[in-house]
């Protein structure tokens, strides 16, 4: 059979179902690996599903942006959690997750061959996304923290960049950015005329008093790109529904993008979505709190590996990123954790970080009784394979 070629060969193969198929073949697994919550959507969102299929005209297409409540009702959430105001110069496009808000802008700002510039540890998808555009991603180390380097960020710069990405609180190490240092980021792209493509989707994950900073409030940018989710803090995961704000000029491009790909997000998710965003401030508090209640305890048995493992400290998200001391390859320690300890993880290499074994453990889908045993797992397997 003849061989078929396309820019896809040259894209990375998505890392979470691959290590699925792991998890399907050794019953029993506990998942450490995708990024999800393990809580529902508020009673609210479900709620309003009635308003959709009360209007007879909702099976139509609607607006490419979103509908107009939830436009609305987005603009006051910006203004009340993030502090941007939407007003003349910028827009909120209502998109299929944030993950498609990326694609969105890439394909807005970019011409094949162009450079976006990721902080390692990137988020897989980001650079998936360059990728398939034909654009080519430019890597900057962040420090030993995994704090961000303004100074390297600046001197990645060619004339072929075109944005530079921050994702806080971060995906995949849990640590959250600085103000100073994201304003730098900021100030970096409006003096070369790039853009700041901020990917919040983890904003209400901080712990220990540390605060979300939007860049989108730092004052006008016609540079800056927010990108948001529902489905992390609302539960949202397969409703799909996030949305980006944007400069007034991109809009025009990314209306181009998304109907082409889209059409309109789906209108009962959108629907959800609106009700969502009415949910009482109780639901956030509770299903976040005992996010962190398991962090913590998550926190502590990884803290018996000192020694075996680096474990950055980090404030935000529902992830730790590890760095084991070891020279094995970290897919091939993916692999037997799950099939000879039964506890699954994503491994460094799919977030850009090949100098090492590094793995990243995810506890947002965890109630505490699983995250005892499967953190117990984790644990004990690394002192074996790794001490063997």
């Amino acid at each position: 059979m003849e061989s078929l070629t396309s820019r896809m060969q040259d894209v990375q193969s998505p890392i979470i179902p691959v290590v699925g198929e792991l998890i399907k073949n050794s019953p029993g697994t506990i998942s450490l690996g995708q990024g999800v919550v393990h809580y529902n959507p508020p009673p609210e969102a479900i709620e309003f599903l009635s308003k959709f299929l009360a209007d007879p005209a909702n099976n139509l297409y609607k607006s490419v942006e979103g509908i107009p409540p939830l436009l609305t009702a987005i603009a006051g959430k910006l203004q009340a959690f993030n502090g941007i105001e939407i007003n003349g110069e910028n827009c909120i496009v209502v998109t299929a997750g944030s993950n498609m808000g990326f694609m969105n802008a890439i394909l807005a700002i970019t011409n094949p061959g162009d450079e976006i510039i990721l902080n390692t540890p990137y988020y897989f998808n980001h650079e998936m996304a360059i990728a398939i555009a034909g654009c080519r991603a430019v890597l900057v180390a962040t420090d030993e923290n995994y704090q961000l380097r303004p100074e390297a960020i600046a001197q990645a710069i060619t004339p072929k960049t075109r944005a530079i990405v921050t994702i806080s609180p971060n995906n995949p190490t849990g640590v959250v950015y600085s103000e100073a240092a994201l304003r730098q980021v900021n100030q970096i792209c409006d003096t070369h005329r790039i853009y700041h493509i901020s990917d919040e989707a983890y904003q209400y994950f901080t712990y220990n008093g540390v605060k979300h900073v939007s860049p989108g409030a730092f004052g006008k940018s016609k540079y800056t790109i927010s990108l948001f989710s529902l489905s992390k803090a609302y539960g949202f995961a397969s409703w799909r529904i996030g949305y980006m704000v944007i400069p007034k000029h991109l809009f025009v491009a990314i209306k181009k993008v998304q109907d082409t790909i889209l059409i309109c997000p789906p209108v009962i998710s959108q629907y959800a979505a609106l009700g969502a965003l009415q949910a009482k401030e109780e639901y956030l508090q509770s299903n976040i709190g005992a996010i962190f209640q398991v962090r913590q305890l998550v926190l502590d048995s990884l803290n018996r590996l000192e020694g075996l493992c680096s474990i950055t400290p980090a404030n935000g998200a529902f992830y730790f990123f590890l760095k084991v001391n070891t020279q094995m390859d970290a897919f091939e320690l993916v692999k037997r954790l799950i099939q000879e300890h039964k506890v699954a993880v994503i491994p460094g290499t799919t977030f850009g970080m090949d100098d090492g074994c590094y793995l990243r453990v995810a506890y947002g889908a965890l109630q505490k009784e699983t995250a005892k045993e499967g953190i117990e797992r984790l644990v004990q397997g690394l002192e074996t394979i790794v001490r063997s």
